[in-house]
């Protein structure tokens, strides 16, 4: 499970808790990822997380089967385009929020500022590829 642009950690701790190893956090901000590291120690899971300082533009996912996205609106379309070239069929996507604007949801639970949106890549792919044939050239 990776979280991309892990804030605080509470996701990743979370993560880990429920079971899904491993649990990393992608971070830029040096002050987060102190906190998440506290998080983390405080939570029993000091040394069981990651939290590394990458650029989620620079990490490459395609071992990754579990992605957290709590990420501003503007940032969901140029991510869509990343997640589509690098996850697995089998992946699942989270977004927190905001939805990712032109992938239909395979579920979403909660309502308002708690809403989620869950992703299963292979459908997000299916879904493109019927649009993309049904468009005239």
């Amino acid at each position: 499970t990776v979280d991309l642009g892990s804030g605080d950690g509470r996701l990743v701790v979370e993560a880990y808790k429920q079971g899904l190893r491993p649990a990393v956090g992608y971070e830029l901000n040096p002050w987060l990822l102190c906190l998440s590291s506290y998080r983390a120690w405080k939570a029993g899971y000091h040394g069981k997380v990651s939290f590394l300082k990458k650029d989620l533009w620079k990490v490459n996912l395609s071992d990754c089967y579990n992605v957290i996205v709590f990420l501003a609106p503007s940032v969901k379309p140029p991510l869509a385009t990343k997640l589509l070239a690098e996850l697995p069929d089998e992946a699942r996507v989270v977004a927190g929020r905001f939805p990712f604007p032109s992938w239909t949801p395979t579920s979403t639970l909660g309502q308002g500022l708690e809403q989620v949106w869950a992703y299963d890549m292979k459908e997000v792919r299916r879904a493109a590829q019927s649009s993309a044939e049904g468009s005239p050239v």
